[in-house]
């Protein structure tokens, strides 16, 4: 199957840890026809979009990636195409989106680009709230203050961010928590959401990768000591555990409406017994969970890409 792969620079991979990479590599294994370009390479010509693309050759020796000259060609072309472009989830990328919406439906996106522009990590959490830990989404500082009151502590971060940027735990009490929110709103004019703090976190934050709905694989990332953040951008550490009831209902609870948007692959993020959030734009931890659970999930994303491609292209005609 001929694939294009919308991604950041290929300078910037780091294939120790990119699950782009493992998809890439299974790809070329299969001997599929592996292309990738950028989201600046994007364009729309009379209606038709297409792309400055780059064929490329994936390894696991170095050089990990060698390419061809830049060729153009329409992104209809293609049988499946990955956005697998890192947030942050700005107007760009949303402008991306709306180019890859122009894709003939004979053509798999994936994950769906309408999907993706309406289901931001944070937010589209919140459309199971009882699932959820109890959140403020809110601009406004005093607000913010007040609803703080009930909880010991609270955590509070931007609705856009990524990595563990910006995710800071405070209180009321906290004589900084003011100059925090100002800081976090921009003077009351960006969204945050405010939780309250979930303790479990010390012990881990768990990552489930799910494929068409189903878990597949799983992953705990353990906050370094001195810092409250499960991520792996900032030092987190990895573990395995096994899913408890709790964690298997989430997952059965999300699964349907997953599947009805085309969420092909997707990371949800639970801290304790809370869905903290769904990550849809370009989910990460192929590397890590393979490592802990001695599974192949790469081979596992593309053997059901091919099941996907013919129910969904079967659907649409």
């Amino acid at each position: 199957m001929r694939t294009l792969y919308v991604m950041d620079p290929l300078d910037k991979i780091n294939v120790s840890g990119d699950s782009t990479y493992m998809l890439m590599l299974e790809a070329n294994r299969r001997n599929w026809e592996t292309y990738y370009c950028t989201p600046d390479d994007l364009y729309v010509d009379l209606g038709r979009a297409k792309g400055n693309v780059q064929r490329v050759f994936v390894s696991n020796t170095e050089p990990f990636f060698s390419t061809l000259d830049v060729e153009t060609k329409d992104l209809g072309d293609f049988q499946v195409i990955w956005m697998r472009k890192d947030p942050p989830f700005n107007m760009d990328y949303v402008f991306s989106t709306y180019v890859l919406d122009l894709i003939p439906k004979t053509t798999m996106v994936l994950n769906d680009p309408a999907a993706i522009r309406n289901c931001n990590e944070k937010m589209f959490a919140l459309q199971w709230p009882h699932l959820c830990p109890e959140t403020l989404v809110t601009q406004k500082i005093e607000q913010a203050r007040e609803w703080s009151k009930q909880y010991e502590k609270v955590v509070i971060k931007p609705w856009d961010g990524n990595g563990g940027r910006g995710v800071l735990v405070s209180s009321y009490s906290d004589p900084n928590f003011r100059s925090m929110l100002e800081i976090l709103t921009e003077e009351e004019k960006q969204y945050i959401l405010v939780q309250r703090y979930l303790p479990e976190v010390k012990e881990g934050d768990k990552r489930i990768i799910l494929i068409d709905g189903e878990a597949v694989g799983w992953m705990s990332r353990i906050p370094q000591p001195g810092d409250h953040r499960g991520n792996m951008h900032v030092g987190a550490s990895v573990a395995s555990f096994e899913l408890s009831e709790n964690d298997r209902f989430i997952c059965q609870q999300l699964q349907q409406r997953l599947k009805e948007l085309r969420l092909l692959f997707v990371g949800i993020d639970i801290i304790g017994e809370c869905l903290t959030e769904i990550n849809v734009t370009s989910p990460t931890g192929i590397q890590e969970i393979n490592a802990l659970m001695d599974v192949e999930l790469e081979k596992m994303l593309t053997d059901q890409i091919i099941r996907y491609y013919k129910e969904h292209t079967e659907e649409d005609s």
